[in-house]
C-alpha cells in the first residue's frame, strides 16, 4: 500500500513537471521574441511596425482560441487537448527556426499560438485534477510562480542566447523540452473525471468567439496608429455586434463555451471582475514606468530592466506563501489586502521626486507592488477555480486566462490612449497612468472584499458562510 502511494505521488509530481515545462515555454516565447524583434527586422528586411506582428499574431491566436479549446477539454479530454497543444507548439517552434521569410515565420508563429492556446486553456483544469483539494492553492501558486519567473527571466535568457548563438535558438530551445513534456504528459497526466456531456461541439459558438475577440483586440490595436479611427470604430462595432448574438446563443445552452452559466455563481463573477481590474492596473504601471525611468531619471535600458525586476520576483516569492495562508484564512479578504498594498506601492512610486533618485528608492517601491500583487493573485485564482463545478473547470480556467489577456490588453491600450490624447511632460503622463492604476487596484480590492462571506469546503467548492437570497 505504501509503495502504491509513493508511485501515485511520483505520477503526480511527474505530471506537474510536464505542465510547468510547457508553461515556461509558452510564456518565454512572448518575452524572448520581444527582445529579438530588432534582429528579426534586420534578418527579414522589414519595418519595426511589421515586425511587431511576430509577437501580436501569437498573442492574438491565444486570446481567440482559449475558450473554444477549453470547451474541447470539457467535452472530450483535458489531457488530449494539452498533448495536442504540446505537439503543435513544438513542431511550430522548429518551423519558426527554419523560417526563411517573414511570411513563413508569421505563419509559424500563428501555429505556435494555436499550440499555446491548447495548453493554456486546460492547464488549470489539469492542475485541479492532480492536486488534492486541500492543497490546490499551492498548485495554482506554483503555476503563478513559474509564470512570474519566466516573465522576469525572459529578457535575460534572450540576451544570453543572442550573445552566443543566432536567433534560431530562441525557438529551437523549445524542441527538446517540448518532446520531454509530451512523453511525460502522455504517460502521467490524468483523464477527465466523471460523466462527460453527450452534446457535440458547438462550431457556431466557436466561430462567434473567434470573431468577437479577434475584432475586439484588432480594434484596440488600432489605437496605436493614426488616421485609422474609422476602421477602428467599425471593427469595434462589429465585435460588439457579434458579441451580442454570441451571448444570446450561449444563454440558451446548458454548458456554454462562453461560461455565462458560471457567471450565475456570484463569487465567480466577482473574481473575474477583480482579475480584469487587477491586470489593467498591472499593465498601466508596467508599460508606463519605463518611460519615467528612461526619460525623467535618465537610467540606461539595462538598468531600467533591472529596476523593473523586483516586482515579478517579489510576486514569485509571496504567491506560494499566500497559497498556504489562505488554506486556513479567508481568501477574499487576503486578496483585498493584497490589492491595497499594491495601490500603496503605486502611490509611493507617484511620490518619487522628478529629479533622479537612487536605484534603491525605486527597488523597494517596486518590491511593495510585487508583494501586494503576489498576496492578491493566488487567493483570487483559488476562489475563481474552486467556486465552479469540477466538470466545468476547463471553462473556468479558460475564462481566467481570457480575463488576464483582456485586462493586460486594456491596460496597455489605456497607456497608449493617455500618451496620444493628453499633452504634457512624460513625467505627468506617467503619473496619470499610475493614478489610474491606483483606481483600478482599489476597485479590484473592493470587489474582492465583497467575497469575504465565502469559505472553501473540503471538496474544493465555495460555500457562503452566511445565507443569502438569489
Amino acid at each position: 500500500m505504501k509503495m502504491e502511494t509513493e508511485k501515485l505521488s511520483l505520477r503526480k509530481y511527474t505530471a506537474i513537471i510536464a505542465i510547468l515545462l510547457v508553461l515556461i515555454m509558452t510564456v518565454l516565447d512572448v518575452t524572448v521574441v520581444n527582445v529579438a524583434l530588432p534582429v528579426l527586422a534586420e534578418k527579414f528586411g522589414i519595418s519595426d511596425s511589421l515586425t511587431v506582428w511576430i509577437v501580436t499574431i501569437y498573442q492574438l491566436l491565444i486570446t481567440m482560441l482559449i475558450l473554444p479549446l477549453a470547451s474541447v477539454g470539457d467535452l472530450f479530454s483535458y489531457r488530449r487537448t494539452f498533448l495536442t497543444g504540446v505537439a503543435v507548439f513544438t513542431l511550430a517552434s522548429a518551423m519558426c527556426a527554419a523560417s526563411q521569410s517573414f511570411a513563413m515565420i508569421l505563419i509559424s508563429r500563428a501555429i505556435q499560438g494555436i499550440g499555446a492556446a491548447c495548453v493554456m486553456s486546460v492547464n488549470i483544469a489539469l492542475t485541479r485534477l492532480i492536486y488534492p483539494p486541500k492543497v490546490l492553492g499551492r498548485g495554482l501558486a506554483l503555476n503563478g510562480m513559474v509564470v512570474a519567473s519566466a516573465t522576469a527571466a525572459g529578457p535575460t535568457i534572450a540576451g544570453a542566447l543572442l550573445s552566443v548563438a543566432s536567433w534560431h535558438w530562441l525557438f529551437l530551445i523549445n524542441v527538446p523540452f517540448g518532446i520531454i513534456a509530451f512523453f511525460l504528459g502522455r504517460k502521467y497526466l490524468p483523464q477527465n473525471p466523471g460523466e462527460r456531456s453527450k452534446k457535440g461541439y458547438d462550431i457556431v459558438s466557436a466561430l462567434q468567439n473567434l470573431l468577437m475577440f479577434g475584432l475586439f483586440f484588432l480594434a484596440l490595436g488600432g489605437y496605436t496608429g493614426r488616421g485609422t479611427e474609422l476602421k477602428t470604430c467599425l471593427m469595434l462595432a462589429a465585435a460588439l455586434g457579434v458579441g451580442y448574438f454570441y451571448v444570446r446563443r450561449e444563454l440558451k445552452r446548458r454548458e456554454p463555451m462562453l461560461p455565462v452559466d458560471l457567471f450565475k455563481i456570484r463569487v465567480y463573477t466577482l473574481s473575474v471582475i477583480t482579475s480584469i481590474c487587477s491586470f489593467i492596473a498591472q499593465m498601466l504601471a508596467m508599460v508606463s514606468l519605463p518611460f519615467i525611468l528612461l526619460g525623467s531619471y535618465g537610467y540606461s535600458s539595462i538598468t531600467t530592466g533591472l529596476l523593473m525586476t523586483p516586482w515579478p520576483l517579489a510576486t514569485m516569492i509571496v504567491s506560494p506563501l499566500a497559497a498556504r495562508f489562505v488554506e486556513k484564512h479567508n481568501a477574499g479578504i487576503t486578496a483585498a489586502v493584497g490589492m491595497c498594498i499594491f495601490a500603496l506601492g503605486m502611490v509611493l512610486l507617484i511620490m518619487m521626486p522628478d529629479a533622479r533618485i537612487s536605484e534603491w528608492e525605486v527597488v523597494w517601491r517596486m518590491t511593495v507592488c510585487g508583494i501586494g500583487y503576489g498576496l492578491f493573485q493566488t487567493p483570487n485564482n483559488i476562489v475563481m477555480v474552486t467556486s465552479t463545478p469540477i466538470h466545468r473547470t476547463g471553462g473556468a480556467g479558460g475564462m481566467q486566462s481570457t480575463a488576464r489577456l483582456v485586462g493586460q490588453t486594456l491596460g496597455a491600450t489605456l497607456v497608449t490612449v493617455v500618451f496620444a490624447i493628453v499633452t504634457g511632460a512624460t513625467y505627468n503622463l506617467v503619473h496619470i497612468c499610475l493614478w489610474s492604476a491606483v483606481g483600478f487596484a482599489l476597485t479590484a480590492g473592493f470587489f474582492s472584499l465583497t467575497r469575504k462571506n465565502y469559505r472553501k469546503n473540503p471538496q474544493g467548492t465555495l460555500l457562503s458562510s452566511k445565507p443569502h437570497s438569489h
